[in-house]
């Protein structure tokens, strides 16, 4: 189909909806894409996933700061673009933009909206306990996700999923929806439908204060707290007083009455902590200030061999 495609992508995500247009024999005329940012402790200055596998394919490359400057606007212009796909880009697109390709802009979005617009939606949907998520193509207009919607499709969020699965999942979901969807887009069979305003719920970037475990919740929120949280950024507790991130724990019956946030079983494969609620949750996987990752077994033998049964965690926020 000669359709000349400008995508706008930034992260991991991105990246198989880019390879489908690619696979699809779409012409992808250019990337567009947030600047190289330092990652980690030395601050290593990386390019974002989408430049790197649009690299690969010696596809042309725009990292512009700010899309809405008018030079900026200028470069993709000039690629004349029959229509413009983005997901998960970062930055809102300006009107200009938006009435430019004569078969709109379109947007990848990893909710079932109007629920969870928003940067983060795939953890929002399991910090909630949600059993269902999905992908929503839709056209792009200036408000955050309120365009109306093309196509969706349903994705089961499983007890045993956290962030990086169901984000795996999602976003083979919405490149494989994007491919079904294109073809009719451009031949106008589309009917979009207009969003359900009473309905809109959002998923706003995780903040430090979205991370920290309270304890006196019940064993199941905290769970999905968990998950939700899990591989990025990861929840926090503190124990005497450091902090203590908790990479990943399970759901576990409580023994023993104990206050909340109180270890009541220290197991070979876990260390249990009391809940607000009769479900206490086993912590599996931590790292304690000032270390690497590690298993609570490995934790148990080492650092954490002083523990015993009464210590209680999340004392004091950081």
């Amino acid at each position: 189909m000669n359709v000349k495609i400008v995508f706008m992508g930034t992260p991991d995500f991105s990246v198989p909806v880019l390879q489908s247009l690619r696979t699809e024999g779409y012409d992808i005329v250019a990337v567009v894409t947030q600047p190289d940012r330092p990652v980690g402790r030395k601050r290593v200055l990386t390019p974002p996933p989408v430049k790197v596998e649009a690299e690969k394919h010696q596809i042309d490359v725009l990292q512009p700061e700010k899309i809405k400057e008018k030079v900026e606007l200028e470069k993709v212009f000039a690629y004349k673009p029959d229509l413009i796909v983005t997901a998960a880009f970062g930055q809102i697109l300006p009107k200009e933009l938006l009435d430019y390709p004569k078969h709109g802009c379109i947007n990848v979005h990893a909710s079932l909206l109007p629920n969870y617009r928003g940067g983060a939606p795939i953890h929002q949907a399991i910090i909630d306990g949600e059993k269902e998520s999905g992908v929503t193509i839709m056209y792009m207009v200036e408000k955050l996700d309120a365009g109306d919607m093309i196509s969706q499709v349903r994705v089961p969020i499983e007890e045993t999923d956290h962030v990086g699965t169901l984000h795996d999942k999602l976003s083979q979901a919405g490149a494989e929806l994007l491919i079904k969807t294109i073809p009719d887009l451009i031949n106008g069979a589309v009917t979009p439908q207009k969003q359900d305003d009473s309905a809109v719920s959002f998923a706003r970037n995780i903040t430090r204060e979205m991370e920290w475990l309270d304890w006196k919740r019940s064993g199941e929120d905290l769970y999905n707290q968990i998950r939700g949280l899990h591989p990025w950024p990861v929840a926090y507790t503190t124990i005497e007083g450091k902090p203590l991130k908790v990479w990943w724990g399970e759901k576990t019956k409580s023994t023993q009455e104990y206050e909340a946030g109180t270890i009541e079983r220290i197991e070979e494969d876990g260390i249990v902590v009391a809940t607000g609620s009769d479900m206490a949750i086993k912590i599996k996987e931590l790292q304690p200030s000032g270390k690497k990752k590690m298993d609570a077994t490995s934790y148990i033998r080492g650092a954490g061999s002083h523990l015993t049964i009464g210590i209680k965690l999340g004392e004091s926020n950081e």
